[in-house]
């Protein structure tokens, strides 16, 4: 442990470190009554199992501060379930898991940066671009007349993701697709040929 944080610093997206631990603040709220001392209700995601937990915490408990470390690096490849990045200041890679990745794999294209999370040393996961463009491997050809509005049809992507879109998009077309959200059409960026 890197030392402690109280509650009274806690905001959205801190890193803290409860029972050796490494988690995320994703919501918290200084509650104080009328009757009795001051607390913190939070909602914390751990960042090695994703599981989610909603302690509440007495005002100026201490929690632990995680040995976290970020580090811009460029995806390489898959190999099996294991999904290569390479450090590109001193060129060293490090692996995570199809598992440890989990959604995020869904977006990963060769030679993109992302964010490796390390947790001791030890790599955890990744934060990816807001988005990405991803190329259209095989979708059905948009029928001519069929103009409802809103309509959609699956497409699915270089990476194998499939995700629905509007009815004009083609095989060979890029789309800027939102990784944070389980993956969601945003616009084209290209059109085949």
């Amino acid at each position: 442990m890197a030392g402690v944080i109280d509650t009274s610093e806690f905001r959205n997206g801190l890193k803290i470190e409860i029972d050796g631990e490494p988690f995320v603040i994703e919501h918290f709220q200084h509650v104080k009554p009328g009757k009795g001392s001051a607390f913190v209700r939070t909602k914390i995601r751990s960042l090695i199992s994703g599981r989610v937990l909603e302690p509440t915490m007495k005002s100026g408990d201490k929690v632990g501060r995680p040995d976290i470390e970020e580090k811009s690096m460029e995806y390489l490849y898959a190999q099996g379930d294991d999904f290569y990045f390479m450090d590109k200041h001193n060129y060293e890679q490090t692996f995570l898991t199809k598992d440890v990745l989990g959604e995020a794999r869904n977006f990963l294209k060769e030679n993109i940066n992302v964010d490796v999370l390390f947790y001791n040393g030890k790599a955890i996961g990744v934060t990816l671009p807001n988005s990405v463009d991803l190329k259209v491997t095989t979708c059905d050809p948009g029928v001519r007349g069929d103009t409802v509005s809103g309509a959609l049809k699956p497409a699915t992507l270089e990476t194998g993701f499939t995700v629905n879109v509007p009815l004009f998009i083609n095989e060979g077309d890029v789309l800027k697709i939102d990784t944070r959200d389980g993956g969601k059409y945003l616009t084209r960026v290209a059109t085949a040929g």
